[in-house]
């Protein structure tokens, strides 16, 4: 009972009246900096919100207004690997569907499988590899095909293009964590046709597109994978350099987020 009791607490914040939704990943919560009118709402307050241990996501909603849009950030996420069921993983996306919000916007922090997208770029995810070896949702709150959506996706290159900005496309391959791959397994990602690597958002897609939202995302690169420069990968890392491209992130979002309005 979980979700229902999450759905009436997030109708209570006036999330119902929200036109877009986005998740933020491993240091990218600067964005909330950019809503107006913002109201702040720990997870703690929140009946049936599953709270993260992870560094980097802080455990709060944030309500307000950013490029003229009503929007909802959910400022950290859990993760299958901290022991949360995918049913837990995906609570918070099935709530903001189940409340009328359209979009969803899954963001999060991961590793480079190419050597030209440095860390620091802003990658759109096209499609994704699920490599997490978990039971899905049952087959009612789950559609066949993609989730992400070709016209969204199109509108956030469009943003991108707003704001001057490169943003390349690509798979994103989501392993479950919470180690990071091995050089063996970024050779075998490569293969298989992944240009990024993490360890979330894969199952928000899958549950928010069933249960008929549209969504699209972005990846920040923050490293290279393992094996593909001597560097090794660090969560310190993935924090330090989501901080430093979280201006263009912000940039970019706010312009998605600003399409149509007269804001």
């Amino acid at each position: 009972m979980s979700l229902p009791r999450l759905i009436e607490a997030l109708r209570s914040q006036g999330v119902a009246d929200c036109e877009l939704a986005i998740v933020l990943g491993s240091g990218l919560g600067v964005l909330v900096e950019r809503v107006r009118n913002a109201r702040s709402i720990p997870y703690a307050d929140l009946e049936g919100m599953p709270k993260s241990s992870v560094p980097g996501h802080a455990g709060k909603l944030v309500i307000g207004t950013l490029g003229g849009k009503r929007v909802v950030l959910q400022q950290g996420r859990v993760h299958l690997y901290e022991g949360f069921a995918v049913e837990e993983v995906t609570r918070a996306v099935r709530a903001f569907a189940a409340l009328g919000v359209p979009e969803l916007v899954l963001t999060n922090a991961a590793g480079s499988l190419r050597l030209d997208a440095p860390p620091g770029t802003l990658m759109r995810i096209t499609d994704h590899l699920d490599l997490q070896g978990k039971a899905r949702l049952p087959r009612v709150q789950a559609q066949y095909g993609t989730p992400w959506d070709t016209t969204l996706g199109s509108e956030l290159d469009a943003a991108a293009r707003q704001v001057n900005q490169t943003v390349p496309q690509g798979v994103y391959a989501a392993l479950l964590g919470p180690s990071y791959e091995t050089p063996a397994e970024i050779r075998m990602l490569r293969k298989l046709g992944a240009d990024a690597v993490g360890m979330s958002t894969v199952a928000e897609a899958i549950a928010a597109h069933g249960a008929g939202m549209r969504v699209c995302g972005v990846s920040c690169l923050t490293n290279y994978a393992a094996g593909i420069t001597e560097s090794v990968p660090n969560h310190e890392e993935v924090v330090e350099e989501g901080r430093k491209a979280s201006q263009r992130f912000c940039d970019l979002l706010e312009a998605f987020a600003s399409r149509g309005s007269q804001a």
